[in-house]
């Protein structure tokens, strides 16, 4: 009796690995992780910012990927009365299927649900003794999986943390863009000196003080998005700026840095109290600082090693849960509320660790096109403003403005 239940262990052990490899391996193809990374390599210091990827480039791109695209609304007065409705739940669930969330992560849902599936028809087939042989049914104790759980609960919850603040850090720097360019030329345009100038010349100093304003933060996207963007960014900058201009930019190894200097020298061409100068290129600080946060959350994701050991971890729970919760389905039809039940589980969870995947890299999904259009906008508006159109005229410039006199 030691010998044949000794042999139908071995069997089932035997049947359980094998399908807990193929189950895993086919898992971690759809999280992502980079396997490829070679490990011990050193890191070589960059001359340019165009970043050398350490993993191969995908073969294909996925649809959830695709539609990062369409995340990138700038919500209105009536999305926010639809974003409130009272059937939102409805319009949502309906919508399931649209969704490059849940298409991102069908693959691991279907993988776990025919581990699920597999047992039912295993186990059933076993208990009513369909299959001669030593054949035992598969199951597992549930106590594992619920002392695990609130583990595995912490690193989801962990990761999906930190990604959000990732994105919000992105959505802020954004924000200080906006503030800061609006602060900038408003500045210019109430501190500049008319004296010995004409109106002509006033116009053209601050809209070119504008249009490199505006090439920044449009250097900035470019500078942040896929390569997708470089055919709409040459054009627009051939459209705005002046040839020679826009092909500096092109040209340049770092493309912000290079609008950043042309900005930069657009201020000091300005005529105004070099204190007031000073004021106008703080505003410079700030964009450097919000680029070069930006810069860090591009090129340093959360900690390659936490996010695989999550995927392994979330992989190898999912795929074994079936086995737990088999006995607790014994009330059910040939315990067939296992399959649906581990499906719902399965989505609900890999749903997570995508949404935290979705928002660790925010600048695809942020709508930073539509960002800059707005900051371009709002410049050129700002630029037009002449002195006295509103009824108020400011008190005539002095040679007290272009001098300091110490006693």
């Amino acid at each position: 009796m030691k010998v044949v239940a000794s042999t139908v262990l071995n069997r089932n052990m035997e049947m359980l690995r094998f399908l807990i490899t193929v189950l895993f391996l086919s898992l971690t193809q759809g999280f992502s992780v980079n396997p490829q990374l070679v490990r011990g390599s050193p890191r070589r210091l960059q001359l340019s910012t165009k970043p050398i990827s350490s993993t191969s480039p995908p073969k294909s791109i996925s649809y959830g990927e695709e539609s990062r695209k369409f995340r990138r609304t700038i919500y209105s007065h009536d999305d926010w009365v639809k974003h409130r409705s009272p059937n939102r739940f409805l319009r949502n669930v309906m919508s399931i299927a649209k969704s490059g969330i849940y298409k991102n992560i069908s693959n691991e849902a279907v993988a776990v649900t025919f581990v699920a599936t597999f047992l039912v028809v295993w186990n059933t087939t076993v208990q009513k003794e369909v299959l001669s042989g030593p054949f035992t049914a598969l199951t597992f104790p549930m106590t594992a999986f619920t002392l695990s759980s609130s583990s595995l609960g912490l690193l989801l919850g962990f990761r999906t943390n930190q990604a959000y603040k990732r994105w919000d850090e992105a959505r802020k720097n954004w924000g200080l863009n906006i503030n800061r360019t609006r602060d900038l030329v408003r500045m210019a345009s109430c501190f500049y000196d008319k004296a010995g100038v004409s109106d002509q010349k006033r116009r053209s100093d601050l809209k070119h003080l504008s249009l490199c304003t505006w090439a920044f933060v449009r250097a900035m996207k470019r500078h942040l998005s896929p390569v997708e963007d470089e055919v709409d960014f040459k054009k627009e900058l051939h459209e705005k700026l002046q040839e020679h201009q826009a092909e500096n930019i092109i040209k340049a190894v770092h493309r912000p840095n290079r609008a950043l200097h042309d900005l930069s020298m657009a201020i000091e061409a300005l005529p105004m109290h070099f204190l007031r100068r000073n004021e106008l290129h703080a505003a410079l600080t700030v964009f450097e600082n919000t680029l070069g946060g930006s810069e860090r959350l591009l090129t340093s994701p959360i900690p390659l090693f936490y996010t695989r050991h999550t995927a392994r971890s979330l992989s190898l729970w999912l795929v074994l849960l079936p086995f737990g919760l088999y006995s607790s389905f014994a009330n059910t039809w040939n315990h067939i509320g296992l399959i649906p039940a581990t499906a719902a589980i399965s989505v609900f969870l890999l749903g997570i660790d995508e949404l935290a995947t979705q928002m660790e890299e925010p600048f695809t999904i942020l709508p930073m096109q539509g960002f800059c259009d707005k900051i371009g906008k709002w410049c050129n508006e700002i630029v037009s403003w002449e002195d006295g159109d509103n009824g108020l005229t400011t008190r005539a410039p002095s040679d007290r403005h272009s001098s300091v006199h110490l006693d």
